[in-house]
């Protein structure tokens, strides 16, 4: 049985230049899951450093960035590596009716508390961190690391995925994941610059990676070792980005006549 995003995104035809140089870069990357028991894990370090660089926080002696979200029982931190050096790092919340702390709760408590009342689940992401000079050398980091809150999505199958984000960000996360806008703009705590609410549905986020981003696609496999809570975790243990098998496979099988799940 063949995936059905990767059969789509296969029937779809060649994917474009764009997309291509994605899935080479892709090539040599690998994600780890940070072991929340390791405080020392070079993903705070890296958000330190970006976040002094910029003004967010200041100087402090262990030169580590870690807040009240990063051990709670629904959060999950990731490093995304380039040839085995660290270049970014991102953070997500599973936010359902019995776990409910994540970024955007804190400040959309009215607009998301309702939602998820009624059975609505969310991925959350947040700490999106990238090493300066690695940013400068890939500039499609942000793609390289927002696939890790798409498989996500898919993985754990919820309602939609949330970008809570400057306004004027709001503009690539409808282009990129078809979001949509939730709430206007609010102040986060200890930020700098309003932050709004952004939602995209699964359903589109699915769609999008078949017709225009098949560097979005990955295994089963893949998203497995990421996001079950059995397997083991931490820096040395990292997970080879998949999507060129996904594609690969798909289209190898579909030639093949076999059917998709």
């Amino acid at each position: 049985m063949v995936d059905s995003d990767s059969a789509a995104a296969v029937r779809a035809g060649t994917p474009s230049r764009f997309s291509g140089t994605l899935m080479d870069v892709l090539d040599s990357v690998s994600y780890a899951r940070v072991d929340p028991g390791v405080i020392d894990d070079p993903i705070y370090k890296l958000r330190y450093r970006a976040y002094t660089r910029e003004g967010f926080m200041d100087h402090n002696p262990e030169e580590i960035c870690i807040d009240d979200l990063d051990d709670v029982p629904n959060g999950m931190s990731f490093g995304v590596y380039i040839k085995s050096e660290l270049v970014s790092s991102i953070r997500l919340h599973l936010l359902t009716a019995e776990h409910r702390r994540s970024p955007s709760m804190k400040v959309f408590p009215d607009i998301l508390g309702p939602m998820l009342d009624q059975g609505m689940t969310f991925i959350d992401p947040s700490r999106f961190t990238a090493d300066h000079d690695a940013s400068l050398a890939y500039p499609t980091m942000p793609f390289l690391t927002l696939r890790i809150a798409a498989m996500a999505s898919v993985y754990f199958g919820v309602s939609q995925c949330l970008a809570i984000v400057r306004p004027e960000h709001g503009a690539f996360y409808r282009r990129v994941f078809g979001s949509e806008l939730i709430a206007e703009e609010r102040s986060y705590p200890g930020l700098y610059f309003p932050v709004a609410l952004y939602g995209a549905s699964v359903d589109s986020i699915r769609s999008r990676v078949a017709q225009r981003f098949p560097f979005f696609l990955s295994t089963a496999e893949e998203r497995q070792h990421l996001f079950a809570g059995s397997k083991p975790q931490g820096a040395e243990l990292r997970v080879r980005a998949s999507a060129r098998h996904a594609f690969e496979s798909a289209r190898i099988a579909l030639e093949g006549g076999a059917p998709a799940q």
